[in-house]
C-alpha cells in the first residue's frame, strides 16, 4: 500500500469514528464500534483492533477532540462505552471587533517559516467562511516574523498542545548525546532561541531544552493527556538559569599548570613554549572575562577585542580597590 493510500484510509477511518461517536445518543461499546466501522471490522485480530483503536483515540485527543469514557452498565463496570460530546466540539457564534480581526490577521502573518503557518492560514479561512471579514491590509504597516528553523519545532509544539509525553536525543553543551524522556509543559522563545520546558522523567525534575540541540526525530512516548502542567509553572523562571550563548571564539594564553576551567572548554590548545599555551574556546560575554581575570598574571586575553577590554577593565577595577585600602604600616606611622 502506498503512503498516500494509507494516509487516505486513516483519514477516512478517523472521520468515520468521529461521526459515529458524535452522533451517538449514548456511549458506544468497543465491540459495537468494531462491528459498525468497516476499517475496524477488517482488523486481523482483537489485538490489532485494540492497537488501531487506541492510536486513533490518541490522535483525536491531539486534534483537540475529547473522547469521554463511561461505564455502560453499573452492574458490569468492566464494560465501558465511548462518546464525543457535541458541546465539547461545537463553538458558539463568534463576533470580533475590527481591531481584534486585525490582531488575528497580524498573528497569522507572524508565523513565516514553520509548518504551523498552515494552521494559522487555515484559521483565517475558517473565520472567513463563518462570515468574519478579514482585511489583512490593516496589518500591513507591521511585518512581524516568528522564525522557527528548528526541525523539532512542529513535533514539540504538537506534544505541548496535546500533553503528549515524548522522547528525543539531546546534545548537551559539552557535546554529550543522551536520550531524554519528557512530559512537555511549554514552548518558549527566550533571547531569540526556542526552548522546551517540561518534566524530565528519568531525572525526576523540571528541565529546559533548547530545540536547536535536538538530534533526529521526536518520538511519542505513551498516551496524550496522561499528565497535567503544574498551575504554578512559569517558563521564564525555568529558563533564567540557561547559560549564555557563545559569541564566537576566544583566544587566551595561559601558563602551564593553570587555567583548568579554560582548558576544559578549549576547542584547541597550542603549546607555545615551556611556560605558555594558547587555548581557543567559545566566547561567552561576561563569563569568559571573569574566568580569565580570575587567573591574574597567569592568563593573557588575546582576542576578541571585547574580551581583552573586559579583562583589562576587571583587573583595573581590582587594582583600584586595593589602592583605596590604607596600608596598616602607614596608618600606624601617621598616628605615632
Amino acid at each position: 500500500m502506498s503512503p498516500a493510500s494509507a494516509s487516505s484510509e486513516k483519514t477516512e477511518r478517523l472521520l468515520n469514528l468521529i461521526l459515529a461517536l458524535k452522533s451517538a445518543r449514548r456511549p458506544v461499546s468497543k465491540q459495537k464500534i468494531r462491528e459498525s466501522l468497516p476499517a475496524y471490522a477488517q482488523a486481523s485480530s482483537d489485538e490489532a483492533f485494540d492497537r488501531m483503536f487506541e492510536r486513533d483515540k490518541d490522535e483525536l485527543r491531539e486534534m483537540g477532540i475529547p473522547i469521554s469514557t463511561t461505564v455502560i452498565d453499573v452492574l458490569f463496570d468492566d464494560e465501558v462505552g465511548y462518546r464525543i460530546d457535541s458541546s465539547e466540539t461545537t463553538l458558539p457564534a463568534i463576533s470580533f471587533e475590527p481591531d481584534e480581526v486585525a490582531a488575528l490577521a497580524l498573528a497569522a502573518r507572524a508565523w513565516s517559516t514553520a509548518s504551523i503557518s498552515g494552521a494559522a492560514s487555515a484559521g483565517l479561512r475558517k473565520l472567513r467562511l463563518s462570515g468574519v471579514e478579514i482585511d489583512e491590509s490593516m496589518a500591513a504597516g507591521a511585518e512581524p516574523r516568528i522564525r522557527t528553523k528548528e526541525p523539532a519545532f512542529e513535533a514539540v509544539h504538537a506534544a505541548v498542545s496535546a500533553l503528549q509525553p515524548i522522547t528525543f536525543d539531546y546534545r548537551r553543551n559539552d557535546g554529550e548525546l543522551s536520550t531524554r524522556h519528557v512530559q512537555p509543559w511549554a514552548l518558549k522563545n527566550w533571547h531569540g532561541r526556542w526552548y522546551l520546558t517540561g518534566f524530565d522523567v528519568d531525572r525526576g525534575e523540571e528541565r529546559a531544552f533548547r530545540l536547536s540541540r535536538f538530534e533526529g526525530q521526536v518520538r511519542k512516548k505513551g498516551r496524550a493527556g496522561t499528565y497535567a502542567v503544574p498551575a504554578d509553572h512559569v517558563p521564564e523562571v525555568a529558563l533564567e538559569g540557561q547559560p549564555a550563548e557563545p559569541e564566537g571564539v576566544a583566544v587566551v594564553r595561559v601558563r602551564h599548570g593553570r587555567g583548568h576551567t579554560l582548558r576544559r572548554h578549549a576547542q584547541r590548545t597550542t603549546e607555545l613554549d615551556e611556560r605558555w599555551a594558547e587555548v581557543e574556546l567559545p566566547y561567552r560575554r561576561g563569563t569568559t572575562e571573569r574566568d580569565v581575570a580570575a587567573l591574574g598574571t597567569h592568563a593573557v586575553a588575546v582576542s576578541p577585542p571585547e574580551l581583552v577590554e573586559g579583562v583589562r577593565s576587571a583587573l583595573l577595577a581590582v587594582l583600584g580597590e586595593h589602592a583605596s585600602v590604607p596600608n596598616d604600616g602607614d596608618s600606624k606611622g601617621e598616628g605615632s
